[in-house]
């Protein structure tokens, strides 16, 4: 768990709210987004878009304490949500939330797996499935971890982990609450999948005469977009 590293935002406070609005700060490369809560009135703003881009490619960013600094006013925020382009590396909008010192926050915080290599299960043959990735948990935002670590070394073949099993920091707590029927997995090891034998030669010979037929057909249809 480290708060070392310090995430910034410059923007700029705007007026006009709108589709319009949004569209037309898009086309000038910048990014609209808006910081909220923590008892006070919405503020609409705008941001560069590179600079947005190029800081939303740290793990980090997206479970730490951040500092947009608003017309040189500093606001203390995490981020809430990111909407992106469908198929374009580009941010549409942005979502920040306010924090208060005393005030529980609820966020997503990243796994991070020790010790999977040297696992008993997987030195056995095993593969390794995670079922989580991150899990949302609520905490005061001085306690606000960066990842989460789950340790695996002691992990034998055909045994998993599960969200009881992992160890969260002081402060950190679950935002579900876990009993016997609601306790998920989040990391297994298990047997990898037997593939089928391989055909002879000469069953392969014979399978290949069909597709060598319908060959131009499929051919036609890989020629469709």
């Amino acid at each position: 768990m480290s708060h070392n590293i310090d995430f910034s935002f410059d923007a700029t406070a705007r007026s006009e709210t709108g589709k319009a609005v949004a569209r037309r700060l898009r086309r000038a490369n910048k990014v609209p987004g808006i910081i909220y809560g923590a008892d006070k009135a919405p503020l609409p703003i705008t941001l560069a878009h590179n600079e947005v881009l190029k800081t939303l490619g740290h793990e980090a960013v997206y479970s730490h304490i951040l500092t947009v600094n608003v017309d040189n006013k500093k606001e203390k925020v995490v981020l809430k949500a990111v909407e992106r382009h469908h198929t374009k590396p580009q941010i549409m909008h942005i979502d920040f939330l306010r924090i208060k010192a005393g005030e529980k926050i609820t966020m997503r915080v990243p796994l991070h797996f020790v010790g999977e290599e040297d696992c008993p299960g997987v030195k056995s043959g095993g593969v390794v499935s995670h079922l989580m990735t991150d899990l949302e948990v609520k905490c005061l935002p001085d306690s606000l971890p960066e990842f989460i670590n789950v340790n695996v070394e002691g992990l034998e073949l055909d045994a998993a982990l599960h969200l009881s099993d992992i160890a969260l920091p002081k402060g950190v707590e679950l935002t579900v609450e876990l009993d016997e029927e609601h306790n998920p997995t989040v990391i297994s090891v298990h047997r990898p999948k037997v593939e089928a034998e391989p055909a002879t030669e000469e069953a392969a010979s014979e399978e290949a005469q069909p597709a060598e037929e319908e060959k131009p057909a499929a051919e036609e249809e890989g020629t469709k977009e």
